[in-house]
């Protein structure tokens, strides 16, 4: 998927859970913060390729993005897989750790919740490729859904741009026009 349709399915998803769970009360600071992890573990799985949008807006990203690639196996090895998700999520509560004492008003729980949600819904949404994602690495079994290759989404081509992505930003459209209340609702409560 393109990392647009990885954003995206990354907020649908976030959204699905702030509407549908009850959450902890938080700053506007750490619904901010959330918010930008969420978008970073939308694309944070394909750390492992140097063209990807993680690397394109750092400078000399790509340099980084191939060294990154070649140690994590190379493109939809170690990061989109079962193995990878706990890896990043231990390595993204230490990097969490770490900033603590410079953030000390923002809620990390919640910021390490919103990363992960994006970075599980880039695994899932890349199950719908053509490709696959090996969530069962160390065992190299790429798995699709649907089962058979050729009724599966290849990235960056008609049925992502034109049926997906706008599927995605309807259901967002739904799950605001449904949750109205309760969005305006925590909107009145960050807003004091």
């Amino acid at each position: 998927m393109l990392g647009r349709t990885h954003d995206l399915a990354a907020f649908t998803a976030l959204s699905v859970v702030v509407v549908t769970q009850p959450l902890p009360e938080m700053t506007m600071g750490t619904a901010i913060v959330a918010l930008g992890a969420n978008m970073l573990g939308g694309i944070a799985p394909d750390i492992d390729q140097s063209t990807a949008p993680f690397w394109r807006n750092v400078p000399i990203g790509p340099m980084f993005g191939r060294f990154f690639g070649r140690l994590l196996g190379g493109h939809r090895f170690l990061s989109h897989s079962i193995l990878g998700i706990f890896l990043f999520g231990i390595l993204f509560q230490l990097f969490l750790n770490f900033l603590q004492p410079s953030i000390p008003n923002i809620d990390l729980d919640v910021v390490w919740w919103a990363f992960m949600i994006g970075f599980v819904s880039h695994l899932i949404m890349d199950t719908f490729t053509k490709e696959g994602v090996a969530w069962l690495l160390p065992i190299p079994w790429s798995f699709g859904f649907p089962p058979i290759r050729a009724f599966r989404v290849t990235t960056g081509e008609f049925f992502e741009k034109y049926i997906i992505f706008p599927g995605l930003l309807v259901l967002t459209g739904y799950i605001y026009y449904t949750y109205y209340d309760k969005i305006l609702e925590l909107l009145r409560e960050y807003l004091k």
